[in-house]
């Protein structure tokens, strides 16, 4: 956007560098380098008439060194060119400026600088903000894009002159390493020449004591004879000194030759050391360069980024400002008309709220007449009353609209059907037997039922009176309603005599089960287990048989979804690490269900962690809970005829029931064990389990409870499986899969080997719970038979997550998941972009436990933060599942095994179609509309077997072929799913006939013996 800027600006760094470094260009022969530049200006008619071109330096250096050391060779030279912002480029590309040259294009340059002001016509401000009113968004572009090519070739420029630097740094240091071996040898020269000059002054010293000696044999007289005696030995004496003297004056000679060559080398050094210098203070201003080409890099790119944003503000506020005018003219139109109508509706308004006041007041005493039930005389007295005050609001009203009358109308009828209803009741009353069952809520029941038991562990009332007290609660009789409601008022002690004289014997007709769990729905839920034991509990409880809850008491319970919650006065007693501690009992009613909580009273806080599972020390929380459970079954005298228990935490029950409890009296239930997953067993060391009171020794055998695939570890799943008298998974399909070797994770042959107690049935949802004709989370209710509410519930999604409702019509692909490599996130990840592809929107609600998983969702949820199709919500909210389910027209389950899944039952409920894999649950649930092996009336989804990208796009692409080329077969595949049958009872049936089978096996063992 700024020519000027982008072309003289750095043109002004590049001249004064070439002007340095002109002025160093003479060198020895040794050490040559040659600074060339290259700078040429494009035009650009707007805004710069010159035109400049940066061509990187060439930078080369070699010398000569004697002794047949190879010069270095020649360096390949940088060049990058720095294009300006213009709309035409037809200059010549090479245009090298050297010497004289370069002063001319400085020349030149200046008279850029003067024409640059006399050629701006557009006003804009590069320091204070872009007036970019004259300036056209193609021009714009233009600018953007070639400013977007010069900060590439300045980054190219800036990486070559770093390579330049880091190659100049290497060869200072290599001569660095010669000068310090050049000066080794000249200091070794030097001590030679030492040693040869002492040398020669022995030789002096020698001759000098010879011609001493020669002359006092003269003075002697002895001269002659000496001569003739030692002239042989003279001579050789004479011709061996001349022969080493000859030869140290060669060595020194040579060593004198050497030095001088040595020091012409040395002095070829200095000099190239010097131009090193001089290359250091060279490389200190590219240096600078460097960062001044940095600073003006992003100074480009903070430039361009706000032309993008300018660019994108033009072409957005042009559609804006279309829209808000169309929206204006709208409003305007819309303004008249409600100007118009506005003082008949303040008439109106007036009216109804007189109305509405009178209509409350009569609402409120139908209220009252309601709670008070007054008797048949006073209601017809009244009723009369109210007609009379109804005629008179008729005749006030004669001028509001047809829907104020009709409301009235409705009243008049509801008030008639109420009196009617009325005076049914009374005598359906006055037909009930005195002993007949009674029609209370189980709050009621339950209630009553923890009070008993209260009563037990608080020992003021007998095993043997809570029994038959137990019995009637169970049957619901009108006598033990009425006792308990007449005691309101009094003491606890008058209470507990009133309902002793009720005791008396009864016939139970249906069972007593005690589900043990570390899981409740709502109230301690993490996956599927929390809904199966509240919804298989209250099914069971419908049938008419006695169903109670053990729970452990988190902290991170839910307390909202409690009733009638305290604390009985007494404790429980129970074996742990040799030790006996206290367990404080909590009562309440769940869901309808009692349910009692155990509170320990242990140092190590087992149940004070903050959350349910994952802790260090799981094995023992869970194997303590275990028994204290069932030490709670023996104080509170119960005799269950069914205890269930559920995953590996509370498997210990099997073992700890036949074991202990059995021989203690607590022997009159069979034992069911359910496994929701076979992918988690709780394996640990053999010597854990001497902690809860198991025989580790006994225990740990290949029949019992080893793990199968360590010697020295037990795993409680295997021993539940051998203890318990029932075993069920949770769908028919999981349980062959889990019989296999790849499915069973290691329980494959225990499982074969008990096959005849091992049963799959399949899971239920609660169709209360989840119903979308009364779903409170839910912005407008739906039924199969009013479809527009899901419409209304996919519009209000999209508001609430900010997508595009431009096309009624777009598909919504909804997936709710824990995001484990078990659900196929892989595949869930794939499903994404390919709805993307298909002019589809995609909405996940989940989160993951695995942290590179997480981090992976993370940033994908990042790339489409403010996407208009995509939205990802990485964690779990219960109110907004409720409504993608309801918004989804599609939900994708990928799971590569699933042993039951809830979230394709739920689906179907709200009218959202499943594409799910055929794997365990999955397979007993979704079945495929094109598959036409299977029945028509049961055909609700779409399915693949692979676990791969093939398998899920083919699903998915039939799924939106069917969504949007026939719609009315799309309505009624909708409307087929809404109504099929995904409740408890027929599962809480087979169940019931579980129990009642192996309740008569055990009867008929007992009475054959």
């Amino acid at each position: 956007m700024s020519a000027k800027v982008s072309a003289c600006l750095f043109g002004h760094g590049f001249c004064s560098l070439s002007n340095s470094n002109a002025k160093n260009n003479k060198v020895d022969d040794c050490y040559k380098e040659n600074l060339n530049m290259r700078l040429m200006f494009l035009p650009f008619p707007r805004f710069l008439p010159a035109f400049c071109k940066v061509r990187q330096r060439n930078l080369s250096a070699n010398h000569k060194r004697q002794q047949g050391k190879q010069p270095p060779s020649e360096r390949i030279p940088i060049s990058a060119e720095l294009k300006p912002i213009g709309e035409d480029e037809s200059e010549p590309e090479n245009s090298f400026i050297n010497g004289v040259e370069m002063e001319h294009f400085i020349n030149h340059e200046t008279n850029c600088k003067d024409d640059d002001d006399d050629t701006v016509t557009d006003a804009i401000n590069i320091d204070g903000g872009q007036q970019i009113s004259n300036v056209q968004p193609e021009n714009l572009i233009d600018m953007i894009k070639n400013a977007e090519r010069n900060i590439l070739l300045l980054n190219q420029a800036r990486v070559h002159a770093l390579e330049d630097l880091g190659k100049i740094l290497g060869e200072k240091e290599t001569l660095q390493g010669e000068i310090n071996t050049l000066q080794m040898r000249l200091a070794e020269a030097d001590a030679r020449i030492k040693v040869a000059s002492q040398k020669k002054i022995h030789v002096e010293l020698l001759e000098g004591q010879l011609k001493k000696l020669r002359n006092e044999l003269i003075t002697r007289g002895e001269i002659e004879l000496f001569e003739n005696q030692n002239k042989i030995l003279n001579e050789e004496t004479l011709l061996a000194r001349d022969s080493h003297v000859h030869s140290l004056i060669k060595e020194v000679d040579t060593l004198r030759t050497e030095n001088l060559a040595l020091k012409d080398d040395i002095q070829v050094l200095k000099s190239m050391i010097s131009n090193v210098k001089d290359t250091g203070k060279r490389m200190t201003t590219l240096e600078n360069e460097s960062s001044f080409l940095e600073s003006s890099v992003k100074e480009l790119e903070s430039k361009l980024l706000l032309s993008q944003q300018d660019s994108s503000k033009i072409s957005t506020l042009k559609v804006e400002y279309q829209e808000l005018w169309e929206k204006v003219e709208n409003l305007q139109h819309s303004l008249d008309k409600a100007t118009k109508q506005a003082d008949q509706a303040i008439l109106v308004i007036q009216q109804t709220q007189d109305l509405r006041k009178k209509v409350d007041k009569l609402e409120e005493s139908l209220e009252e007449a309601n709670v008070h039930k007054v008797s048949s005389e006073k209601m017809q007295e009244y009723n009369e009353l109210m007609q009379q005050k109804i005629k008179l609001l008729e005749e006030r009203l004669q001028k509001s609209d047809q829907e104020i009358y009709s409301y009235v109308q409705l009243y008049q009828e509801s008030l008639e059907e109420f009196q009617d209803t009325l005076n049914n009741l009374k005598e359906e009353s006055m037909k009930r037997t005195a002993n007949g069952p009674v029609d209370m809520p189980w709050e009621f029941w339950s209630c009553l039922l923890l009070t008993i038991d209260g009563w037990v562990l608080e020992k003021k009332i007998s095993n043997s009176d809570a029994k038959i007290l137990r019995e009637l609660v169970w049957k619901k009789d009108q006598r033990i309603r009425d006792a308990y409601i007449g005691c309101k008022e009094k003491n606890e002690r008058e209470v507990v005599s009133t309902f002793l004289r009720l005791t008396s014997s009864q016939a139970s007709s249906g069972l007593h089960v005690i589900h043990i769990a570390a899981e409740m729905a709502p109230v301690a839920k993490v996956g599927g287990l929390g809904d199966v034991v509240t919804g298989l509990g209250k099914t069971l409880q419908k049938k008419g048989h006695l169903v109670e809850i053990v729970l452990p008491k988190y902290d991170c319970i839910q307390y909202d979804g409690i009733r009638d919650l305290r604390a009985l006065d007494v404790t429980v007693e129970s074996y742990f690490d040799g030790k006996l501690f206290q367990n404080k009992i909590w009562v309440g009613t769940v869901e309808g269900l009692p349910v009692y909580f155990i509170e320990p009273h242990h140092p190590n806080n087992f149940f004070w962690r903050g959350q349910y599972y994952g802790e260090h020390d799981d094995f023992k929380r869970f194997s303590y809970f275990s028994r204290a459970a069932l030490e709670l079954l023996l104080q509170a005298g119960k005799k269950p005829d069914i205890i269930h228990c559920h995953d590996w935490q509370t498997a210990f029950v099997a073992p700890l029931y036949w074991d202990l409890y059995a021989p203690k009296g607590l022997n009159s239930a069979r034992i069911c064990f359910t496994c929701h997953n076979f992918e988690y067993q709780g394996a640990a060391s053999a010597s854990e389990l001497v902690s809860c009171g198991l025989d580790a020794q006994q225990l740990n055998r290949p029949d019992r409870m080893q793990d199968n695939t360590s010697p020295d570890r037990v795993n409680p799943v295997k021993g539940a499986i051998v203890f318990s008298n029932i075993v069920t998974t949770v769908s028919p399909t999981y349980a062959q899969e889990v019989r296999t070797a790849e499915g069973g994770k290691g329980l494959h042959s225990t499982l074969n080997s008990h096959s005849r107690k091992f049963v799959g049935i399949l899971n239920g949802i609660d169709t209360d719970a989840w119903n979308p004709a009364t779903d409170n989370f839910l912005k407008v209710h739906y039924s199969a038979n009013d479809m527009q509410g899901k419409a209304d519930n996919k519009a209000a999604i999209r508001r609430q997550l900010g997508l595009s409702s431009a096309d009624d019509q777009r598909p919504l692909v909804g997936c709710i998941t824990r995001l484990v490599p078990q659900k196929g996130v892989h595949l869930i990840k794939h499903a994404i972009y390919r709805s993307l592809e298909m002019s589809g929107q995609f909405v996940l609600l989940g989160s993951s436990p695995v942290p590179h998983i997480q981090m992976e969702f993370e940033g994908i949820a990042n790339q489409f933060q403010s996407h208009e199709h995509v939205r990802l919500i990485l964690k779990y909210d219960e109110s907004l599942s409720h409504s993608i389910f309801a918004a989804s027209d599609m939900f994708i389950i990928p799971s590569i095994f699933e042993p039951c899944g809830l979230t394709q039952m739920i689906a179907m409920r709200y009218g959202s179609v499943p594409i799910a894999r055929k794997t365990g649950g999955l397979n007993d649930s979704v079945f495929d509309v094109d598959d036409d092996a299977i029945p028509l009336h049961i055909r609700n989804g779409f399915t693949f077997v692979t676990p791969d990208e093939q398998g899920i796009n083919s699903a998915l692409e039939r799924a939106f072929d069917l969504y949007k080329n026939n719609k009315q077969s799309w309505k009624q595949l909708v409307q087929k799913d809404m109504n099929m049958d995904f409740s408890w009872d027929s599962s809480a049936s087979r169940y019931e006939e579980l129990y009642t089978e192996s309740l008569s096996r055990a009867r008929a063992a007992t009475s054959s013996t």
